[in-house]
């Protein structure tokens, strides 16, 4: 492992949160489409978490279900992340608040449709640093950040990507849907787009006064 498949892998998010993580994000209408189809890559095994999963128990892995990644897949998954999410003045980046953990849960658990998210995902990594290679002689990690930039040009809009590119630009979509997914569904993602719902006030208000009014009930 190179130094900055290190960087990207010394800190693991705790798998109860991840999980509970996953559980809120999976609800998002955004992670709905089912990317590139069927997986035909070694199906993800474990018993799951069932209908009523217990979101306080704290599960070692393997306990649900196996994780995917590689920690060069990892890697590439943080590096991309970062390109997608980059910290700026409104906020910390996908990587600092775990999202290639999420999206490393996501595509192991053994659902339905999930199956379809690990085959693009996993294709899409390995594409990733081909294309890399293939132009700059380097894995997608180690390019610097006009080089890895040049790339998602190519890829990040699906309806415009030349026929060579177009296999990228799925899995750039789904990849994008799910870093967004995983990252506004976090405390910081949230406060990000400025979302206040599920904060304890002091007392309650209730609505104005006018708004009573005009309903007939002031």
């Amino acid at each position: 492992m190179n130094a900055s498949e290190t960087s990207f892998t010394s800190q693991r998010m705790d798998r109860r949160d991840a999980i509970k993580w996953m559980l809120a994000a999976a609800a998002s209408t955004a992670l709905l489409d089912n990317g590139l189809g069927a997986a035909t890559a070694a199906q993800p095994s474990g018993k799951g978490y069932g209908t009523d999963p217990d979101v306080l128990k704290i599960y070692k892995p393997g306990d649900l279900w196996p994780l995917t990644f590689t920690a060069a897949q990892r890697a590439t998954t943080a590096s991309l992340c970062d390109v997608i999410i980059p910290a700026d003045a409104k906020g910390p980046s996908a990587v600092t608040v775990g999202v290639p953990d999420f999206i490393d849960e996501w595509v192991s658990a053994p659902y339905p449709g999930h199956d379809g998210d690990r085959k693009t995902i996993l294709e899409g990594l390995a594409w990733l640093d081909a294309e890399a290679q293939k132009r700059f002689g380097n894995d997608f990690v180690n390019l610097i950040a006009r080089q890895k930039n040049a790339i998602c040009d190519d890829i990040c809009f699906a309806q415009n990507a030349k026929p060579e590119f177009r296999k990228g630009a799925q899995f750039f979509k789904r990849f994008r849907d799910l870093t967004a997914g995983g990252y506004y569904t976090t405390p910081e993602g949230m406060k990000d787009i400025g979302y206040v719902g599920n904060v304890a006030t002091e007392k309650f208000e209730g609505p104005p006064p006018e708004v009573l009014k005009k309903l007939g009930l002031a």
